[in-house]
């Protein structure tokens, strides 16, 4: 193990938040003092392979160790990675051979992101949390350890919303409202602004040969939001249906693992959330206040890099002095 993996002896987590478009890892010690950090990216095991979304992570840990030869490993005691991309039990273990066989750690556990964010946002380790970046996802832990959780993959798996989501239907009004097959709208102004467009269809055009890249959509979530505020009724059709189905990932979350008379913790995050737009959560609060009384939600926007830390100090069996120094090392001000 390279020097910096082994303070005076004690035992180090590499925590990692793997991303689509980003990698955040950092290199703690069981007291909670934070060692090394990086940023890489972007980690896409389901489009790219396994193999290749790994290098990647690779190359951040080296670029946060300073490593510039030759890789040294272990890089730690155990490895702590939870990933977007990760959606199914099989893609983690896939993944946490990987790990293993390429020696990162003697230890390592590999989870969806969705469990990062719950263990950053939640004031214990259960609860339910729902992301809502990109796309769309959610995960429960009861006291007891018992989990539920969703496939997350889109349509699908009959999954709506994320950022994607709501610029495909903004899009999609918004092209219907031009050429006269659907009700005016707002959100038209709000593609070409967004775009840079001087007709919606120019902008389906240049999605549809490539010219701008389909993620681009992911810009106009934003816009959805302000063109709801404005009152426009079909901005605020989409808003209320994304709370809609915020509220029953949370719902269906807390019944399955028995939750729904228990005083529970919703984390709510991932940029679409952690933004708290006024109309989309003070929805999910009536919503939740109406099915799930107990349910007590809170916006984080806790980076997940400080969950995937807590959550491999938890296996190690550090203690909350550890906890809080990596939550204050971690904090928002102080990303790389």
């Amino acid at each position: 193990m390279s020097d910096i993996g082994t303070p005076a002896g004690g035992r180090t987590v590499l925590a990692v938040d793997a991303g689509n478009s980003k990698i955040d890892v950092a290199l703690v010690t069981e007291e909670g003092r934070v060692l090394a950090r990086g940023r890489g990216g972007p980690f896409q095991p389901q489009s790219a392979g396994v193999a290749a979304a790994v290098d990647a992570l690779d190359e951040a840990v080296r670029r946060a160790l300073g490593e510039h030869g030759p890789p040294s490993r272990p890089y730690a005691d155990h490895v702590a990675a939870y990933c977007a991309g990760a959606d199914l039990p099989v893609e983690e273990e896939a993944l946490r051979r990987e790990l293993l066989a390429r020696g990162y750690a003697p230890g390592v556990v590999v989870g969806n992101d969705t469990f990062a964010l719950l263990r950053a946002g939640a004031s214990g380790p259960w609860g339910v949390a729902v992301v809502c970046g990109a796309g769309i996802n959610a995960v429960g832990v009861s006291p007891t350890g018992a989990v539920a959780r969703f496939p997350a993959l889109g349509a699908l798996s009959g999954d709506w919303g994320g950022g994607l989501t709501l610029g495909r239907e903004a899009l999609w009004h918004a092209v219907r409202a031009e050429d006269g097959r659907g009700p005016a709208t707002a959100l038209a102004g709000a593609v070409t602004d967004c775009f840079g467009a001087r007709t919606v269809e120019e902008v389906v055009l240049a999605l549809h040969f490539g010219e701008v890249p389909m993620d681009r959509l992911n810009d106009l979530s934003p816009w959805v939001f302000r063109v709801a505020a404005g009152g426009d009724a079909t901005a605020v059709a989409l808003v209320l249906r994304l709370a809609e189905e915020v509220t029953l990932f949370a719902e269906v979350a807390m019944r399955r693992l028995d939750l729904l008379d228990t005083p529970t913790e919703v984390v709510l995050g991932g940029g679409v959330l952690a933004a708290a737009d006024p109309l989309l959560i003070g929805r999910i609060g009536e919503l939740l206040a109406l099915r799930a009384p107990q349910a007590k939600p809170l916006i984080t926007g806790t980076p997940p890099i400080v969950g995937a830390a807590l959550l491999g100090l938890d296996h190690l069996g550090a203690g909350e002095k550890a906890a809080e120094a990596v939550r204050a090392a971690l904090s928002p001000g102080d990303r790389p």
